[in-house]
């Protein structure tokens, strides 16, 4: 179905186009008329430095074979690609549908499904299992099983008449704590060169991830990212409330389990491909909010985009040749990205 507008007029604090006052956040207040730089020059500024972030990451301090350090870089840069994509545009439509700037995918207990997934792997089969599965069908296997997760955890909390973003992230919290100490309690049964091997396993890696899972993860992310962006003007309106977004006639329940099936791709594909990073996604959309200076997913949802592939070819770049620590990258953006989201949830005092 082509997407459209909705014809209706906008309820108080919206506005049409260009520099629109902000749908209502959670707290009920509405946001102040966007000013300054245009959005088209936002989103090309972005474009630059990312195209910059790019290049400089692809062939600049090539030593030895060219041939063999480009082929690498590519399949690092089209991991990095993925996983920007992936966590950027997932975290961006989850709050949106949440109504919270806080919530993450990952922050729900996502990542501790991964992790007990690949801990049952080695604790039953042995730490060879990891390397002898290796391939598509586990990448499929993985993914499937952690988006039928999401969605029967996601999909049982919104469809009752009661669900809240407050029980959703309570029931999120406890299984994740649940399912990382069941994790804990069998990492401490194995020996300790499986756990070497389990350990790498558990920590973001862009440089580890196969050539051959690339076509299939980006399929998966250029058919969700042209889903999201037919549906880019439902989601501006699914940010005024439920009530308001079915008055203006959209199918709320519909809509709410579409956008939770394919942020449960993208997040799944994202972590079985380069592995669990939780505070990745929230930074990228924090950032994108800033940046884009409003709240239209039109211009959200690419700026998201960029602004984590700059972060990560920017960032790997910069560990790579001048700090010299190329495998440190996500656990960099893991822990500033934490601390960010401890600052930012001190300084908004509320969830």
């Amino acid at each position: 179905m082509s997407e459209s507008r909705p014809t209706a007029a906008p309820p108080s604090g919206t506005a049409r186009d260009g520099g629109e006052a902000g749908p209502r956040a959670a707290s009920g207040r509405t946001r102040p008329v966007s000013r300054g730089i245009p959005a088209a020059v936002r989103l090309a500024l972005a474009g630059g430095i990312a195209a910059v972030a790019v290049v400089c990451f692809l062939f600049l301090f090539i030593e030895g074979s060219f041939e063999f350090a480009f082929e690498r870089r590519l399949t690092m840069l089209g991991t990095m690609a993925v996983v920007a994509f992936a966590q950027a545009v997932g975290t961006v439509v989850f709050q949106t549908i949440t109504h919270n700037r806080i919530l993450t995918p990952s922050i729900m207990g996502f990542d501790s499904v991964y992790i007990l997934m690949q801990t049952l792997l080695v604790a039953v089969f042995g730490g060879s299992v990891l390397a002898a599965t290796d391939g598509l069908p586990k990448l499929v296997t993985q993914t499937l099983l952690m988006a039928g997760f999401t969605m029967l955890l996601f999909g049982w909390l919104f469809s009752g008449r009661k669900g809240s973003i407050h029980v959703l992230l309570l029931v999120g919290v406890v299984l994740g704590l649940a399912f990382r100490s069941l994790s804990d309690f069998l990492q401490r049964l194995l020996s300790p060169a499986e756990y070497d091997v389990l350990s790498a396993r558990l920590f973001g890696r862009l440089s580890s991830a196969e050539a051959g899972y690339l076509p299939i993860a980006g399929i998966v992310c250029l058919i969700v990212g042209i889903v999201v962006w037919q549906r880019r003007y439902r989601l501006d309106t699914l940010l005024l409330g439920r009530d308001t977004a079915t008055n203006l006639g959209i199918a709320h329940k519909r809509e709410l389990s579409l956008m939770l099936l394919l942020i449960s791709l993208l997040i799944a594909m994202s972590t079985a491909l380069a592995g669990p990073m939780t505070f990745f996604g929230f930074v990228t959309a924090m950032l994108a909010y800033q940046m884009s200076g409003t709240h239209r997913h039109v211009v959200v949802l690419p700026m998201a985009f960029l602004i984590g592939l700059i972060t990560l070819a920017g960032g790997q770049f910069i560990m790579e040749h001048v700090f010299y620590a190329s495998g440190m990258l996500t656990v960099v953006i893991e822990f500033l990205g934490g601390a960010i989201f401890l600052v930012h949830l001190l300084r908004k005092g509320t969830l």
